[in-house]
């Protein structure tokens, strides 16, 4: 059972994270790897909340069923592109930041950087830390998945 009762009485708060997601989205980034990018994440971190709105979002936006059902295998999988595996090895390195020093290493970092230009590497990393903010946020709650925030 959750332990928050109603998220949407938070005006302030719901106003906050729509221009998060706002700036996020705007960053140019293709949608599809900002789904995958939060998926993975919420994967990672156990957030059933996340990962249900995760596979919703990447759906709505035309990721495929295929790339859906093997983003936890991502890393061996041809499925998906070298920008995509950019993206999804600096997601797994910045959630992961507790498993090793200096976790975002520079080829992480400059691989990255060499599929997206600074203001999208600005946009994936907020999405990474919003989406880390959310797991942990949902999590504390026990926020059921299919819960509706809006």
């Amino acid at each position: 059972m959750t332990r928050i009762k109603d998220p949407s009485s938070q005006p302030d708060i719901t106003g906050a994270v729509q221009q998060l997601y706002k700036v996020m989205y705007g960053g140019g980034v293709p949608q599809e790897t900002m789904e995958l990018v939060h998926l993975r994440a919420s994967q990672i971190n156990g957030c059933s909340a996340c990962v249900d709105a995760g596979v919703k979002g990447a759906t709505r936006s035309g990721v495929s069923a295929e790339k859906l059902l093997n983003l936890a295998a991502w890393y061996e999988n041809p499925i998906y592109d070298d920008a995509e595996r950019a993206a999804l090895a600096l997601t797994e390195a910045a959630t992961r930041l507790a498993d090793r020093p200096g976790a975002v290493t520079d080829e992480i970092y400059a691989e990255a950087a060499k599929h997206y230009d600074e203001r999208q590497l600005g946009a994936l990393v907020l999405m990474i830390a919003t989406t880390n903010f959310f797991n942990r946020i949902n999590t504390t709650f026990q926020v059921p998945a299919g819960q509706n925030w809006q």
